[in-house]
C-alpha cells in the first residue's frame, strides 16, 4: 500500500473517532476558567432561596426550585467549554438527582444584551424565547435527556425524536462525576459526557456567539474546573 493511500485511510479513520466521540477535543488557547473561589463571575436567578455558593473549587447549587446561572462572559466561537459535575444524593431534601442543565451560545431574539439584561425568574418557562442550544440531563426526575436548539419562540421549542433519549444509560448517576464538554466549532454543534457523544447536529443556521449557563430545578449539583477554550 503506497503512504498516500495510507495516509488517507487514517484521516478517514480518524474523523471518524472524532465523530463518534472516541478523540478528545485538542484544545487552543484558554478563553476563560473558573476554580470557584467566589461567585463573581456569575449572575443567578432563582424561582426560589436556595443554597448557591463557591468556595474551595465547587461551586454547589442546592435548590427546591429552578435557578439559572449565566457566566458573565460574552463568548464567540469556535469554542469547547467543559466542567465537571455531580449530581449529589445524601439525603437531603433537594438530593433529588435530576436537572444537570446547559444553555450555550444564548442570546436574546431582540439582541438585548447580556443574555440577562431580561429580568428572568428561573422557572424554565421564561427561558423558552431564548437563541440558543439547551440539553437536559437526567430532566424530569432523571427519566430524560434531552437536546434542543431554540428558535426564539415562547412557546415552541422543537424536540427531535433522536434528541429525546430516555435510556437508563443516559441518565444521571448519584455522586458520580462526570466532564460535560459542549462544542460549539460553526455548524458542528456538539454535546459530550465522559467523552462519549450524545448528541451532534450540523445546524445550516449555526448560533456562533451568545452566553453559558448553567441549570438546575429542585436538584443539588457539585460543579468543578469550569474551562473555555479556542477550538483549534
Amino acid at each position: 500500500m503506497s503512504s498516500t493511500a495510507s495516509s488517507r485511510i487514517f484521516a478517514s479513520a480518524f474523523a471518524l473517532l472524532v465523530l463518534t466521540g472516541c478523540v478528545a477535543v485538542p484544545p487552543g488557547k484558554l478563553l476563560f476558567k473558573d476554580d470557584f473561589k467566589d461567585l463573581a463571575n456569575w449572575h443567578v436567578e432563582a424561582e426560589k432561596p436556595g443554597r448557591i455558593s463557591a468556595e474551595n473549587g465547587v461551586l454547589v447549587i442546592d435548590v427546591p426550585a429552578g435557578v439559572t446561572l449565566w457566566l458573565e462572559r460574552y463568548l464567540e466561537g469556535p469554542l469547547v467549554i467543559e466542567f465537571e459535575a455531580t449530581a449529589v444524593a445524601e439525603g437531603r431534601p433537594n438530593d433529588q438527582v435530576s436537572d444537570l442543565n446547559v444553555f450555550w451560545m444564548a442570546n436574546n431574539p431582540d439582541g438585548r444584551q447580556p443574555v440577562f439584561a431580561h429580568a428572568r425568574s428561573g422557572a424554565f418557562a421564561d427561558y423558552n424565547n431564548l437563541l440558543t442550544y439547551y440539553v437536559g440531563l437526567g430532566g424530569n426526575r432523571n427519566t430524560t435527556t434531552r437536546f434542543r436548539r431554540y428558535i426564539g419562540d415562547p412557546v415552541l421549542r422543537p424536540l427531535l425524536p433522536e434528541h429525546d433519549l430516555s435510556a437508563a444509560a443516559a441518565m444521571l448517576v448519584p455522586n458520580r462525576k462526570q466532564t460535560i464538554t459542549l462544542i460549539a466549532d460553526g455548524s458542528r454543534v456538539e454535546y459530550r459526557r465522559d467523552g462519549e457523544t450524545l448528541f451532534v447536529i450540523d445546524d445550516p443556521a449555526p448560533y456562533t456567539r451568545g452566553w453559558f449557563a448553567l441549570r438546575t430545578t429542585y436538584s443539588h449539583l457539585r460543579i468543578r474546573h469550569l474551562r473555555i477554550h479556542r477550538l483549534r
